[in-house]
């Protein structure tokens, strides 16, 4: 099962055009959604969601119009939004209780079940007992991922989940996403291309509410191999080198000088050396074109 988008456009009343023209079809596993902040990336995120109708366009999940019959992706679908995480005192099992009684779990015995599964795969059968409001980021985090794995969903949203979070705590909530994404389509929304390194095996890149590339990261990052050079230079020069060069990137070194990262089929000049492209590489060539 495949989820499916074409030409998707959304503009808001106050006349941002967040979503325009948009196609993209996704498969199993975990894709990667990679922009900018204010790229178009939670506005897509609501609308596959259901919480927003586009201006124009279509999206199909399986045999399911979404757009005409949200109900029945609903019924599938598992949804993180951005600031997920404001919480009654109760424990993770009480109120993973009450989830289970709204997704329509009707008996104890299987809503027993399937909060110790969830509770385990998240990492939360320790603190299952005590009061999420009193959770770290992370943790809570991790309880948004338990909430709704409730269902058994086969398409998970997940916006911009690692925001704020410390290098622990990231690294426990992306190995979760990791284990989810092995069954599931788990589309996963960040600014952060790291995230998107470590996780995903399939990715696009998203700006002004369109699709600037559509790559699998490693196959991305070998395309580039032998055409990202690096120098240090001097502060003052660094409008003339980005007025010369392809300059992607920059930044300081321990002696606060500056390098920057060029893209370049051959070797700029004698001050340059060859470097291995990352990720981010690829995402600064595509923001540029």
């Amino acid at each position: 099962m495949n989820l499916t988008i074409n030409n998707l456009s959304k503009t808001y009343p106050n006349g941002v055009k967040a979503i325009h023209n948009l196609s993209l079809q996704i498969d199993k596993g975990m894709f990667g959604l990679l922009g900018p902040n204010g790229a178009g990336k939670s506005s897509l995120m609501r609308t596959i969601a259901t919480l927003q109708q586009p201006d124009s366009g279509s999206i199909h999940f399986g045999n399911i119009d979404v757009l005409n019959d949200p109900m029945s992706l609903r019924k599938k679908l598992g949804y993180l939004p951005q600031g997920f995480g404001v919480y009654p005192k109760q424990s993770a099992e009480k109120l993973l209780d009450y989830f289970a009684i709204l997704k329509g779990i009707a008996s104890k015995h299987d809503r027993r079940e399937i909060i110790d599964k969830v509770l385990e795969l998240t990492n939360l059968e320790d603190v299952r007992t005590k009061s999420v409001s009193g959770y770290s980021g992370g943790m809570k985090q991790r309880f948004g991922i338990a909430q709704l794995l409730l269902n058994n969903p086969q398409l998970l949203i997940v916006d911009e989940p690692t925001a704020g979070l410390d290098p622990a705590e990231r690294n426990r909530f992306l190995n979760v996403l990791k284990k989810v994404g092995i069954e599931s389509i788990v589309i996963f929304s960040t600014h952060f291309v790291e995230d998107v390194k470590e996780l995903c095996t399939d990715m696009a890149i998203i700006n002004k509410g369109e699709i600037l590339k559509r790559c699998k990261p490693t196959e991305a990052v070998k395309s580039i191999e032998g055409k990202i050079w690096t120098s240090n230079i001097a502060e003052a020069q660094l409008d003339t080198y980005k007025a010369k060069y392809k300059v992607l990137s920059t930044g300081f070194n321990t002696d606060n000088s500056i390098y920057i990262r060029v893209l370049a089929d051959h070797k700029p000049n004698d001050e340059f050396l060859s470097v291995i492209p990352n990720l981010e590489d690829i995402y600064f060539i595509a923001l540029r074109e």
